[in-house]
Parts: C-alpha cells; structure tokens; sequence
C-alpha cells in the first residue's frame, strides 16, 4: 500500500522494502555495538609472485568478531559500511590496526613492502583523511611508503570528483601508494586512469574467473595488461583459486596475483608465519610456490 507523503505525491513501501530497511538497521546497530567493545579485526591477504610465491605485500580485510566468537567478513555487514560515520570509524580502526601490525613485523626484523587499506567515498567527505593517516601511521612511526590506498571506481563518481583527485595526488605526494580496486566493474575505467595518479590497478576476480580457455576475460586482462604496462602501472589479479588461472596469468604476462589458491585472509599471527616463511626479502625463491600450497592447505583445513 502507498503512504501518503502530503501533496507532494506518495511513497510505495512493499514487505521487500522494509525487509531491506531492517536489515541495513540492523547491520548499523551491530557494526556499531562491535566498534564499542572492539571487535573489529583486522585480517590480511597476501600479495604473491606468480612465478615465484614471494609475498610482497597484503591486503587488509575488516572483519567483524561476533558475540559467539565466529568472524565474519565485510561482505555480510556492508550496509553499515555506506553509512558516513560508521565508515570513518571503520577505517580509521582498520588504519590503527595495520599501523600497529606494520610496527610489530619493522620491530621484529620481518620483511613487509606494503599493505593495502580500503578507503571509500564516505572517507573523504570530511577531506582530513591525509590528516588521519599522518596522525595514525605517524604516530607508530610507520612510513607512509608502507601503505597502499585501495579505492574503487566509485569514489570518483559525482560532483566531487576534482576534489578527490587533487586529494589522491596529494596524499600520493606523503609517499603512500595508491590502487585502483576492482578494476574494470565500474564506469570509465580507463577515464580514471587519464586524469587521477594511479599506482596499481587490481583486476577484478570476475575477469580472473574468465580466463579459461575460449573465456574473454583472456583478452580483457591481455589489454589491460598492455595499457598498464606502456602507463608504467602494475597490475595485480584478485581472485585467484586454481593452477590454471596462475599458469594462464603467467603466459599472459601478469606478474602479481592474490587470492585462495595462495592463502586465506588471515590474522595477524598467522600472517606473521607467512611472510617470514615467503616475504620476498628473506631467501631465494626455489620451492616457495610448493611450500606455500601445502602451508595453504593447511590454513583451509
């Protein structure tokens, strides 16, 4: 049934609606109770050579600790995460979180390049986030080369879109890194590569799925490949779950992969086990890619 509004029209409310209303409350008031009592976690994916295994990086991943103990991914909180405050406060506990793991792994003599953090639209309404993450890695005495920004395609979109560019290119100006996330799912793609500074574009998974034989995410990572390559980018494929997609990656010429075929997000202790075991730095690369199989199996099961 329509509710009147005045005479300015009516609004249609139908049971799909406010199933969908309830749930983002719900998310709200549960992603927010988790943020009080700190049980937002920050877990880690590697970053790997695929001729090699070699980590030679991470991705941060927020996950959120339930009151059962179980963990679960942003995935199933999402709608929390479009609200303006409640972002802001994710990222800046995700941002105080890496930063204390960055300086752990420096302090402990453990090898690690850089880790890559998910900004989002709602980070940059308030235009302090350079000041956040001055303050936050600054204060743990964490270089800022250590971190990569990870933004998606829509944070470039709306009225606003100068803004956040001269703002990407001046917190790439600290130092940081910036990664162009999921690339190739938004809207002009490769507009954004012309007029914001981009450091790493990172293929979505859903190319990855396609590269089997006859499959057009071959040709769709073999261009993205070669443009990345003449504008001196890297590239990094998510999703990465089998030894086909790894070989088919190689031949095509991609260099970076991450996804289960080589680890699960982990926490930081397990995390530890891994890059002191293959972070890039530590020995040569002869069997790392068997090693680290059977390590990931392990971690699965």
């Amino acid at each position: 049934m329509p509710r009147r509004t005045g005479e300015a029209g009516s609004v249609l409310h139908t049971p799909i609606l406010k199933t969908t209303i309830s749930h983002r409350f719900e998310a709200i008031h549960n992603v927010g109770a988790a943020l009080d009592e700190g049980r937002i976690e920050t877990f880690y994916q590697p970053i790997v050579r695929l001729d090699t295994s070699e980590i030679v990086g991470l991705e941060a991943l927020c996950r959120m600790r339930m009151s059962s103990g179980s963990v679960v991914p942003a995935g199933d909180f999402h709608d929390a995460t479009t609200d303006v405050r409640l972002g802001s406060r994710i990222t800046q506990t995700m941002m105080s979180n890496v930063a204390k793991d960055l300086r752990y792994w420096l302090d402990s003599g453990i090898p690690v390049q850089h880790v890559g953090i998910n900004v989002s639209s709602s980070d940059f309404h308030k235009g302090d986030l350079g000041d956040r993450l001055t303050k936050t890695f600054g204060g743990m005495n964490v270089p800022l080369r250590h971190i990569v920004l990870e933004v998606t395609e829509s944070v470039y979109l709306g009225q606003r879109y100068t803004a956040i560019a001269d703002e990407i290119r001046t917190l790439r100006s600290k130092g940081l890194l910036v990664a162009l996330d999921d690339f190739g799912t938004g809207f002009a793609s490769l507009t954004h590569l012309l007029n914001v500074p981009i450091d790493i574009i990172k293929i979505d998974k859903s190319f990855v799925d396609g590269i089997a034989e006859g499959g057009g995410g071959t040709a769709i990572i073999k261009g993205v490949l070669g443009i990345a390559g003449d504008l001196g980018i890297r590239v990094v494929a998510e999703g990465v779950e089998t030894p086909d997609q790894v070989r088919r990656l190689r031949t095509l010429g991609c260099i970076l992969g991450q996804g289960y075929h080589f680890s699960k997000a982990a926490g930081r202790d397990a995390t530890t086990e891994l890059l002191l075991r293959f972070a890039q730095q530590l020995s040569a690369s002869t069997g790392k890619m068997v090693q680290l199989e059977t390590y990931r199996q392990r971690l699965v099961h």
